[in-house]
This record gives structure tokens, C-alpha cells and sequence, in this order.
């Protein structure tokens, strides 16, 4: 069974940096894509960064140069290291996850089959 469960949220003023982890149990990487998305209270969930079975990102605009996204196989975790954190940042975080299909990874909630938990990042100004 897929699970993913998340952490490393917490409260940063901004400016600063916080990375999240999301564990995996139940698949491979190398046949799955990862992303990451956030959803701020009264807001819809978006996309901020994915991790393709062959290893290559995404961003969008909005976190391109301030977001990373890795993954270390041997500890089944993915990662995002968040920096120059902004207030507007401020959102629960889900990792999700989706089998590969070999020609990239979608960006879109509906594109997914398993999410964690979440964890809370919330930045002050």
C-alpha cells in the first residue's frame, strides 16, 4: 500500500528557509512521479515543484530559484528545500505522488493518486 507522510513544517520569518520531507512506503521512485503542492486557507491547492522518474524538475514561476526539489532513494524520502521564504509562501504543504507514464509529470492535482497528510509552513513578514 502507498503512503506518504510529511515533515518538517514549521514557522520562519521571512526571508529564511525550511526544508520538507516526505517519506514514502509502498513503491519505487524510479517508476513514480513526485510533486509537491501547497494550499493556503481559501485558496485551491497549486503545484511548486515535481520530480520525474528519470530525475528531471519542474517549477513554476512562483518558486523557480527559491524551491528544490531532490529525492535520496536509499532513505525513500523526497525533499524540498524552500528558500527566501515570502509571507504569500505560507500554506499547507502535500507531497503526492503518481505512476510515471515516461513522458514527464503533471501538474495538476487530478493528476495524482496519493497524497500525504500535509505540513504546515507559515512565514511572517
Amino acid at each position: 500500500q502507498v503512503q506518504l507522510v510529511e515533515s518538517g513544517g514549521g514557522s520562519v520569518q521571512s526571508g529564511g528557509s525550511l526544508r520538507l520531507s516526505c517519506v514514502v512506503f509502498g513503491y519505487s521512485f524510479s517508476t513514480y512521479c513526485m510533486a509537491w503542492f501547497r494550499q493556503a486557507p481559501g485558496k485551491e491547492r497549486e503545484w511548486v515543484a515535481a520530480f520525474g522518474a528519470d530525475s528531471a524538475t519542474w517549477y513554476p514561476d512562483s518558486t523557480e530559484g527559491r524551491f528544490t526539489v531532490s529525492q535520496d532513494n536509499a532513505k525513500n524520502t523526497l525533499y524540498l528545500q524552500m528558500s527566501s521564504l515570502k509571507p504569500e509562501d505560507t500554506a499547507m504543504y502535500y507531497c503526492a505522488a503518481a505512476p510515471s507514464n515516461g513522458v514527464g509529470c503533471g501538474l495538476t492535482t487530478l493528476e495524482y493518486d496519493y497524497w500525504g497528510q500535509g505540513t504546515q509552513v507559515t512565514v511572517s513578514s
